[in-house]
């Protein structure tokens, strides 16, 4: 049967394709991550030795890849004292950092020479394999990077496992085509998530423009303390045990990212524990929760549609049947760039950053009418309704980027 581009195969791919496809796998080999790549680790300078801490160099930890492909800059940083004197390693411009516990297997490549603490373990390429090439192929191999952790308490993948881990290897040329298909894609993605920040801003346009800056009150609302006009508490602060299975999730701070609760990284815990847990501070559909610890902020109006939880290290926030609030006004009140500044400068810790539950109860909260929370309510709505299109759409771009990759580094 002919056809614009050729006969079809059985698998519905043109020859020309399946050709092109043969074509570009002839001259691959398998070659160890080891034979191709440094494979370097981090470490944690003392935290109690505050010499070492606030410098210029990046110092990043798992928890801060969040998706992008490229990384410039951390939370924490660290000092001239603590490179001199503690045996971080330096990671050059272009490094594959690679998260091998909690969780494993989060990438993205550096533009700046940085550190890292210890939950990597990174790839520094040879000229023989190119970094984006081999960034999207980790990127497609989660679920057998977990399949290799080691532990009892969390699973770690080690240096010499990632050592030995086999990837197939084109020639340079190949792999530079092979991420140029995959870059469009994923560039597709970005922008998307770009418009997503296009509707946040606004969101936080709508609210300057109805409530005034809520730091500088200047449109002169009446002020409560968060804790009087809500029901503020945490979860627990016992380290309960951790299962490798369990229908009962416990979401700690650093769950919280960008607006959602990741559920890739989450531990698992007894039923006992669970039902001990919420004793204190059960969770409820339209609460609100908020990171206290680590990456403070980051609240989310909760949907138990999802999941159902506990919680640890996370505060609670909930209202009252006749509360002065609204949900969805205190969620972006403490979104609000501002306030959350505000809300930073109340830290007491010192590199581990925290707010503590007292200081949060005696946040002080403007009170504007409940009639124009709920015309910024709707218009939050609208803005939600566009966000979740494009949302579906980044779904749908993801799974097209999984096929291809699925096409060029599998079945192989």
């Amino acid at each position: 049967m002919g056809g614009g581009d050729g006969d079809f195969g059985g698998d519905g791919i043109t020859v020309t394709k399946m050709e092109r496809r043969l074509s570009m796998k002839h001259g691959w080999e398998y070659k160890k991550l080891g034979e191709i790549c440094q494979i370097v680790t981090g470490s944690t300078p003392k935290t109690s030795v505050q010499e070492y801490w606030g410098g210029k160099y990046p110092w990043v930890t798992p928890a801060e890849l969040k998706g992008d492909v490229f990384i410039d800059d951390t939370e924490r940083h660290i000092t001239d004292e603590a490179v001199a004197h503690t045996n971080v390693t330096l990671l050059p411009i272009g490094t594959v950092l690679l998260s091998s516990r909690a969780p494993i297997g989060k990438v993205a490549i550096t533009t700046r020479e940085m550190y890292c603490n210890q939950g990597f373990k990174n790839l520094i390429c040879s000229d023989t394999i190119f970094n984006k090439y081999l960034y999207f192929w980790l990127k497609g191999k989660t679920d057998y990077l977990n399949s290799l952790g080691r532990g009892a308490t969390f699973k770690e993948i080690s240096k010499s496992i990632v050592e030995n881990i086999q990837i197939p290897l084109p020639p340079i040329q190949s792999q530079q085509s092979i991420v140029s298909e995959l870059d469009k894609i994923n560039e597709l993605i970005c922008l998307k998530k770009e418009q997503l920040k296009d509707y946040d801003n606004l969101a936080q346009s709508i609210f300057y423009e109805m409530f005034g800056d809520p730091v500088a009150n200047d449109k002169k609302w009446d002020i409560e303390s968060l804790g009087k006009v809500c029901d503020v508490r945490d979860g627990t602060h016992d380290s309960p045990q951790y299962l490798q299975e369990s229908p009962y999730i416990l979401i700690t701070s650093k769950n919280l990212v960008n607006g959602k609760i990741d559920y890739s990284n989450v531990n698992y815990i007894s039923e006992e524990d669970y039902i001990a847990i919420n004793k204190r501070s059960q969770v409820d559909d339209g609460d609100i929760i908020m990171a206290m610890i680590g990456t403070i902020g980051n609240p989310i109006i909760v949907k138990l549609e999802e999941h159902k939880f506990c919680i640890k290290n996370v505060a609670l926030i909930k209202f009252f049947n006749d509360s002065l609030v609204s949900n969805k006004y205190v969620h972006s009140l403490l979104n609000n760039e501002s306030y959350l500044t505000f809300i930073k400068s109340q830290n007491k810790g010192g590199t581990q950053k925290f707010v503590a539950l007292g200081t949060i109860r005696k946040l002080p909260i403007p009170i504007p009418p409940l009639s124009y929370q709920q015309q910024f309510a709707q218009r939050i709505e609208l803005i939600e309704k566009q966000k979740a299109e494009i949302q579906s759409t980044i779904a749908d771009l993801e799974t097209l980027l999984a096929s291809r990759m699925q096409y060029w580094f599998f079945g192989f």
